[in-house]
């Protein structure tokens, strides 16, 4: 039996569902369904410009996760612009939190002065 799937931590709910070429009417485009998850892991990657380290801290999941959710996400983007196809935002296994701060939620680690330090 598999490991149920961790719920990915996203800052903000999008504020629109679809993204569609300009003039042609949504029901003729054929759809790429993009997840909340992966929105989110192309906006800490190539918008924040995270490191893939730092960009899984904040969604709460492994580097190689993340890696794997941003790869796909980047795939279906270029599928929809190159194909002139509408994306469509939804689903996912996401649970919606705050921004972390700029040194996540235990502030900053200091080399030889023991745990974490604010």
């Amino acid at each position: 039996m598999p490991r149920p799937k961790k719920s990915r931590w996203v800052a903000t709910h999008p504020d629109v569902s679809f993204f569609k070429p300009q003039g042609i009417p949504l029901r003729e485009l054929e759809q790429v369904e993009l997840g909340v998850d992966e929105l989110e892991a192309l906006r800490l990657a190539d918008w924040e410009g995270f490191g893939q380290e730092e960009a899984a801290r904040h969604m709460n999941i492994s580097r190689a996760t993340f890696g794997r959710v941003v790869a796909q996400g980047r795939k279906k983007v270029a599928d929809a612009l190159t194909h002139g196809k509408a994306i469509r935002i939804e689903g996912g296994n996401v649970e919606f939190r705050p921004p972390m701060p700029p040194y996540g939620f235990h502030g900053r680690r200091r080399r030889g002065r023991g745990p974490w330090h604010g």
